[in-house]
């Protein structure tokens, strides 16, 4: 492709805008990312190979058996996870329905088929049963857990199911791949005790990163997650067929147990319940802290989350830090070398095993060039003066990486996945002073409004552009009628429609989800969460100095501006010197009493969070004036977890 510049992009966007191509479930991959201006639109007809059938194979391999005992309950009557809501993709036959795009619909019947599966001698996965998958290595006396789900109460489903087919056998150890939920949260479902003298091995840094990313801005992440997964939803052949990368997340009992053992470099080994685990080390990819293993003995190699059956994410529309894409492709190049001719199956969190050193290697080399393509166009174009948007309007995969299966964009996308490497490397900001210092949502609303002749107007011109098949357009200009005036219903209905029949189109479930979620909201206006926060478990994980800095995140500074106190925490043998001044929360820590406190607080860590967590402050040791507890307390923010997204 020749190179193209700034002034290339915006004549080929010109030319595009004169063909607009309608958005329909026939044009699927229009809003997903796959679409380039000027092009017509590809269809599930254009060069997906829907011929082969591997996948399917391989996801049916090793059944053993299916979860049949309904619902996932918890213990105060709620749904954690509903294995039938999924039965109508298990039973699709024929064409995928018109609302579903074809490709979507693939992915989905795949991710339908839940029970226990036998991997290879010894392994054992069960699917289907949350977002993830639970892996369970047969050792010499018990077992090794692998990833223990979202939820406590799907993580002891997936056990029993185990179970009830191999036996009583006892857990001797678990791994954590890396620190997202889904691969820590159902620990107690598997050890419900703790860890007592079971070993459970992490990758080192493991802990940081499990609290911090639920703790800083984890209320935002959660209320996103609920329309990145369609949590709200009702599943069905309109509204939510999964997520891509698994059918939606669980919503149970989460825990964290802390890891006994950080495995630290590339290499490394150990040996569990007599099996040998060959340790590879990937920070910065799929998630900060992450690791491969090998299983020599049982030519198994788990891929944790960095191999999988689509493209992932660079960035999670939920929010995250931006992954680094170069590194994720160097580390998948590591990956080859280390396990070419060393395992006949590969595994991962998420999706069916492939099986063969050559079929391994393959789906490995595939997801390298995806990522490494991604990462170095996408940089290219940066140096060429385009912006992140530009670049993703026009990116292309090679054809012979677009059309393999693993690399479709059902969870990451090519749209947002390249503005995602354009953040990493230049921020939010796009160099064009006009956007430097733009109004908020609400105020530009309002003034296009006026510009365009009021609410009537702009609802006209979006049907205009609707009618043309420009979805992308009439959705802007009916979001600003939205946001300048929240009440108008038939305004909200028109918007509703537009994100439903873009959410019908689009391959990407990610992408469809948050638009039949927009398109929720707008109709029955948001649906408060159900999901648990971050529980005793995770509180108990947070270091003092964690915790003191989740507290400075929900400082409300104008209300703390003429506040100057400072609070001495006695915790053990440390003092914990703790001083509003500024509007801003700090700490520092040492043997000593802090010079000038106003008040020492005398207490236990599991005082201090039943105090933080409005429980009182019975058995605390107060000295000194203890009005300046409740003049800081009186300063912090209660996180809403039910923000609307879709209006001001």
């Amino acid at each position: 492709m020749a190179p193209m510049n700034r002034r290339d992009f915006v004549s080929s966007a010109a030319g595009a805008a004169a063909a607009a191509v309608s958005l329909n479930p026939q044009t699927a991959q229009a809003a997903s990312g796959h679409y380039r201006p000027g092009a017509p639109a590809p269809t599930h007809t254009d060069g997906l190979p829907y011929d082969d059938t591997s996948d399917f194979a391989d996801a049916h391999r090793g059944f053993v058996a299916a979860f049949t005992s309904g619902p996932i309950m918890t213990e105060d009557g709620r749904t954690a996870w509903n294995p039938d809501a999924y039965r109508f993709l298990d039973e699709a036959e024929g064409q995928a329905p018109e609302t579903v795009d074809p490709s979507l619909w693939r992915q989905a019947r795949l991710l339908s088929l839940q029970g226990l599966y036998k991997v290879t001698d010894r392994v054992y996965q069960v699917r289907g049963l949350d977002l993830s998958n639970m892996t369970i290595v047969e050792g010499d006396t018990g077992v090794i857990v692998i990833d223990p789900l979202i939820s406590a109460e799907t993580a002891a489903a997936a056990l029993g199911l185990y179970r009830e087919h191999r036996g009583e056998r006892p857990v001797r150890a678990m791994i954590y791949t890396h620190p997202h939920v889904d691969h820590f949260g159902g620990c107690r479902g598997v050890l419900p005790d703790g860890a007592g003298d079971i070993p459970i091995v992490a990758p080192g840094g493991f802990m940081e990163h499990a609290v911090s990313e639920n703790v800083y801005a984890g209320p935002a992440m959660s209320r996103r997650a609920s329309y990145m997964y369609g949590s709200r939803l009702p599943t069905g052949v309109t509204a939510q067929v999964g997520c891509g990368l698994g059918l939606t997340v669980s919503m149970g009992t989460v825990g964290l147990i802390p890891p006994t053992h950080s495995i630290k470099a590339t290499g490394e080994e150990l040996t569990l319940d007599g099996v040998r685990i060959r340790f590879q080390m990937t920070p910065g990819t799929e998630c900060q802290e992450e690791m491969n293993f090998l299983f020599p003995d049982l030519r198994a190699v788990c891929m944790a989350e960095n191999a999988t059956h689509t493209m992932h994410n660079i960035v999670t529309l939920r929010g995250a830090q931006v992954r680094d894409a170069h590194a994720w492709a160097g580390y998948l190049t590591e990956s080859i070398g280390l396990y070419t001719g060393a395992a006949d199956v590969a595994f991962a969190s998420h999706h069916w095993p492939t099986w063969g050193n050559d079929g391994i290697v393959e789906l490995l080399t595939h997801q390298r060039d995806l990522y490494g393509y991604l990462h170095d166009q996408t940089v290219r174009q940066i140096n060429q003066g385009l912006t992140g948007t530009e670049i993703a309007e026009n990116f292309q995969l090679p054809p012979q990486l677009e059309t393999v299966w693993a690399n479709r964009g059902y969870y990451g996308s090519i749209n947002h996945n390249v503005k995602a490497v354009y953040q990493r490397y230049m921020g939010w900001f796009d160099g064009n002073p006009a956007h430097l210092w733009e109004h908020p949502p609400a105020e530009e609303a309002r003034r296009w409004v006026e510009t365009l002749g009021g609410q009537a107007a702009v609802r006209a011109r979006a049907r205009h552009y609707a009618d043309r098949g420009d979805l992308r357009f009439a959705v802007t200009l009916l979001n600003h009628a939205v946001f300048n005036d929240p009440q108008d219903k038939r305004a909200r209905r028109d918007l509703a429609a537009l994100y439903t029949r873009l959410g019908h189109a689009v391959e990407n479930a990610v992408w469809r989800n948050f638009y039949l979620t927009g398109a929720q909201e707008l109709t029955h206006g948001v649906t408060p969460g159900v999901g648990a926060g971050p529980g005793p478990d995770m509180q108990q994980a947070l270091t003092l100095g964690q915790l003191i800095d989740g507290l400075a995140v929900r400082v409300n500074g104008p209300k703390a501006w003429a506040i100057d106190l400072t609070i001495d925490w006695h915790i053990g043998a440390d003092h914990w010197h703790v001083r509003l001044t500024n509007g801003l929360l700090t700490w520092t820590t040492g043997p000593k009493p802090a010079a000038g406190a106003g008040l020492t607080m005398t207490m236990t860590k599991a005082q201090l969070l039943r105090m933080l967590a409005g429980q009182g402050t019975d058995g605390i040791t107060m000295d000194g004036d203890a009005s300046l507890l409740a003049r800081l307390m009186s300063v912090l923010d209660k996180p809403d977890t039910g923000f609307p997204l879709v209006t001001p």
